[in-house]
């Protein structure tokens, strides 16, 4: 999927937006810092039926030794994404470390918003997060699989190629979908540009007709002509 900007609102007092760029089949890791009343947004614009895993752990801000300590026992993180046409499809609790899975059954910007459970357990400190995002066939545990199903590498690989090209043709799909979308938001445009030009060149022969009607009737007032 690929990141697009996001408004920024307000939830518990300051909720911060941020947009990342995310591509099909790879892993975007990163690490965000979070207060108390903060909540961290991502977009991610998938293709329809396209898995999406997100690993995190967090940190916690220790003054007296100036430095990022394992988070505390009671600490944790609300999860919460919403589809294309902002519908909530996931709203969980979870702890200072592990991961969220969701399935994205609709083509289209899903907004991931990632916050703290609590404000009581770390006492006006920052959190950091560490956070990756997986997307596609990268979401599989291809290791797991070859344990589990006793795959030889051979077969392994063939596995993987697959998967690349369904999610290849997911994206293309999505790609043709978005294409008829500008293209007709393009025409759109367009006859309305049209049609305002059309009225600006009816409203400049209209004054230009009053206007000459005008000095007519002026002139012949005073009979110059």
């Amino acid at each position: 999927g690929r990141g697009a900007a996001y408004v920024s609102r307000e939830v518990k007092g300051m909720k911060t937006v941020l947009s990342f760029v995310a591509c099909i089949g790879l892993c975007q890791a990163l690490y965000f810092h979070i207060a108390e009343t903060e909540q961290k947004c991502f977009i991610e614009e998938v293709p329809a039926e396209t898995m999406i895993v997100g690993k995190y752990k967090t940190e916690l801000y220790e003054p007296t030794r100036a430095g990022w300590i394992p988070t505390t026992p009671g600490i944790g993180m609300h999860v919460e994404v919403k589809n294309p046409q902002n519908k909530i499809i996931l709203s969980r609790q979870y702890a200072a470390e592990g991961r969220f899975t969701f399935t994205a059954h609709d083509a289209g910007e899903h907004v991931i918003c990632i916050g703290t459970n609590s404000t009581r357990w770390f006492g006006g400190s920052k959190l950091r997060v560490h956070l990756d995002i997986s997307i596609g066939d990268h979401t599989v545990d291809y290791a797991q699989i070859a344990a589990k199903e006793k795959l030889t590498e051979l077969q392994l690989r063939i596995r993987q190629l697959l998967d690349q090209v369904e999610q290849i043709t997911k994206e293309q799909a999505y790609q043709r979908v978005r294409e008829e979308r500008f293209r007709h938001v393009s025409e759109s445009t367009n006859a309305r540009v049209l049609w305002w030009s059309l009225g600006q060149t009816i409203v400049l022969i209209l004054m230009g007709v009053w206007q000459m009607r005008h000095l007519k009737s002026f002139f012949e007032a005073k009979k110059l002509v």
